[in-house]
């Protein structure tokens, strides 16, 4: 009989703290991880090297989700209205939670209210270049030539509402140079006319860069991070000619608001500890992303806040909008 009810307090015990601890047991299920991108895409890569990660420290699976559409706005609503209980996860972009809420007049949701941040990953630093056919060597001889050439030039984009349109709204407004948009439909098409001289200039992604960069196609003449790039340390950023500029498209992981506190530090605990890893960030490298170093949840989730009011101001600047 003692037995018996020892048993019973110890299973009341037991019981009691997994209620004040969510985290405790977490998790008892395969996770859904949300890709907002189509298969193949950076960020769909990303997630599964991440996914896999998650899974074998968290011993379940995580299964991975692409769900592409309206600026990756589909996605990112399906984990906002998603019960908040860490088993919905959201491979987040600054495309996500800073550029499309700023650009859709009803974007669904809302970057800072709907979601718990995680953690930070990584960001991919962009290359403002030029054709060789412009003949300048530096941001500085930029800015000289369009200035002496106002309406004269054109720059290249891989869309409308793309971090690469964004980034040279930015870089006009800052120098107040006169250049007029052409938009593509994707990076690998515009840097092929800015070889042949016709747009002459762009701020430019990694992975397409770098090869034209190396063998002489394109010039590179600054970085639009203000930090010097760990992947071409030798392009200076632009930040130092145009004090203040600093753009990077950033790659993190969210999940649902709401989620319980415990179970987001569990999630953050267990990133920390890849992202930690030597071989982790050459990863991460090699995919042409700058690593960024383990980080906490609040760390992140001002990063979001901050970025949601940058963005902002640079769309109603550019004057775009999606219905």
């Amino acid at each position: 009989m003692l037995k018996n009810v020892v048993c019973m307090l110890l299973a009341l015990v037991a019981g009691s703290s997994a209620a004040q601890d969510p985290a405790a047991g977490y998790p008892m299920r395969p996770l859904r991880f949300i890709v907002p991108y189509p298969p193949g895409a950076l960020t769909d890569v990303l997630a599964r090297v991440i996914g896999d990660r998650l899974a074998t420290a968290l011993k379940q699976p995580v299964v991975v989700e692409n769900r592409a559409g309206a600026g990756t706005l589909i996605g990112a609503d399906l984990v906002a209205k998603a019960p908040p209980d860490g088993y919905t996860l959201l491979m987040a972009t600054s495309t996500t939670l800073g550029i499309s809420p700023a650009i859709y007049s009803k974007p669904q949701v809302d970057a800072v209210k709907d979601f718990a941040a995680v953690s930070l990953v990584g960001s991919v630093n962009f290359f403002l270049v030029t054709s060789p056919s412009l003949a300048v060597k530096s941001v500085t001889e930029l800015i000289d030539v369009v200035r002496r050439n106002p309406g004269k030039f054109n720059y290249a984009s891989s869309g409308s509402g793309s971090p690469h349109h964004l980034f040279m709204e930015v870089f006009k407004k800052e120098t107040g140079l006169d250049v007029q948009h052409v938009p593509y439909k994707g990076s690998a098409l515009a840097v092929l006319d800015i070889i042949a001289g016709k747009p002459e200039m762009m701020f430019l992604d990694f992975s397409v860069a770098v090869p034209n960069i190396q063998v002489g196609k394109i010039t590179a003449l600054g970085t639009s991070a203000a930090v010097q790039s760990v992947l071409m340390p030798n392009v200076q950023p632009v930040a130092r000619t145009v004090p203040g500029f600093d753009w990077q498209a950033w790659q993190g992981v969210v999940v649902t608001a709401g989620t319980p506190r415990p179970i987001v530090a569990k999630l953050n605990a267990e990133m920390q500890r890849f992202q930690a890893a030597p071989e982790f960030r050459e990863q991460l490298i090699k995919f042409g992303m700058e690593p960024w170093a383990p980080n906490t949840p609040d760390q992140f989730a001002d990063i979001i806040r901050k970025d949601v009011g940058r963005w902002a101001t640079v769309v109603k600047a550019a004057n775009l909008k999606v219905d």
